[in-house]
């Protein structure tokens, strides 16, 4: 039965979701709370393992068996497309959502010809992803202008999470772009979870503390953090650094810490949310060295937490740290510059600017503006929902 009155169905699609994945499985999640409470019915298909299907916080979650793609460190796609369209047409959605430009374009086309308006959601650059594996800039350019058309053209909308995302459709004229940012949550993540215990666990009294939360494959250029962690200590800086995350290159940096005699801790993932952020709160800077991210959830819970970003100033995130952080350029002798930069301010300050900047980002404001992008009203939470921030 499809939403009824106000209340619409809002099917979504997501390829290259891990069980071990962070900003997009958490905007995901924050995103179908939202729907939810705002009285409409949130339905996920992403791929798994094997079929499965249930209600959940954020909605009803099917999975669909997809295979394991080699080197991505667990990531799944959807491949079986008659498999998709069969459940499309049992779900007969009222809304469709897409976080995958690539392997599910062509569910544009079935929107289209269900007459079900559909939006596709640009969780990276097309140009800058095809960069950080090795292609040149103007290929990159050209590749990404070619499938952002397509993109743009067989989707009602394209949603993109920052005016960064939105510049590559707008250098091919889209005229069918909105805007709506992510969020954080203000009440999971906040200064008071800064646990000195913890800190002590990882760094000494006078040891600057690190953190990364990222995944470690090649488009977040994980290694930066430790060319800077290495290009601090040659300066005499007293620095650790931890990294929260798995993925394909792991291995490989564990090798070159342990080669190298870095002070690095591999945490692995952390499924652990309240950990996590205990781990963010007790840092003294979070790095963020992806050159492609759009939004960078990761650094904004960080930031929430009262910790400020030093982030690659090729991303979106020197328009969403503002003045709580710093920007470098993506080799490490620059984010060590931006390191010392931060730890040069009063940690009073640098804490309260990190958690004001991250106080503009709520999921509610995040929640509204994808509905808007629906054409979907916000209507009474429904019966049981919980309010945004309430555990």
């Amino acid at each position: 039965m499809t939403g009824t009155g106000s209340s619409l169905r809002i099917v979504r699609l997501a390829n290259f979701v891990a069980p071990a994945s962070g900003g997009l499985r958490t905007a995901l999640r924050e995103l179908g709370k939202g729907f939810r409470a705002a009285g409409h019915e949130p339905v996920l298909i992403v791929p798994g393992e094997r079929h499965t299907d249930q209600d959940t916080e954020q909605g009803r979650v099917i999975t669909l068996p997809g295979p394991l793609l080699p080197g991505t460190g667990g990531y799944r796609v959807l491949t079986d497309k008659r498999r998709v369209a069969a459940v499309l047409e049992e779900l007969a959605p009222d809304r469709l959502e897409v976080s995958d430009r690539t392997t599910l374009r062509w569910t544009g086309r079935w929107a289209r010809r269900a007459r079900v308006p559909a939006v596709m959601v640009s969780h990276e650059t097309a140009d800058g992803v095809l960069r950080t594996w090795g292609l040149s800039e103007n290929l990159s350019c050209r590749a990404a202008d070619a499938l952002n058309t397509r993109t743009a053209h067989v989707y009602s909308r394209v949603v993109c999470t920052t005016e960064f995302a939105e510049r590559e459709f707008v250098r091919i004229g889209a005229r069918n772009v909105v805007r709506a940012p992510l969020g954080v949550d203000l009440m999971q993540r906040h200064p008071a979870l800064r646990d000195p215990a913890l800190r002590e666990r990882h760094a000494r009294g006078d040891e600057a503390l690190l953190v990364m939360c990222s995944r470690l494959s090649v488009e977040k250029r994980p290694g930066t953090a430790l060319d800077a962690l290495e290009a601090l200590l040659r300066r005499g800086r007293k620095t650790v650094l931890v990294v929260a995350g798995d993925g394909p290159l792991k291995a490989r940096l564990e090798q070159r810490a342990r080669e190298r005699g870095l002070p690095v801790t591999f945490l692995g993932h952390v499924s652990d949310r309240t950990l996590l952020g205990a781990l963010q709160a007790s840092a003294d800077i979070a790095l963020a060295p992806g050159p492609a991210e759009t939004f960078g959830l990761a650094a904004l819970e960080a930031m929430a937490c009262g910790t400020p970003v030093v982030a690659s100033a090729s991303s979106a995130l020197p328009e969403v740290i503002g003045s709580a952080g710093a920007t470098a350029a993506d080799h490490g002798e620059a984010f060590a510059d931006a390191v010392d930069m931060l730890l040069e301010r009063g940690e009073r300050e640098r804490r309260e600017t990190a958690r004001a900047r991250a106080e503009c980002f709520g999921w509610g404001t995040a929640v509204e503006a994808f509905l808007a992008a629906h054409d979907a009203p916000v209507t009474a939470p429904r019966r049981g929902a919980v309010p945004e921030g309430v555990a």
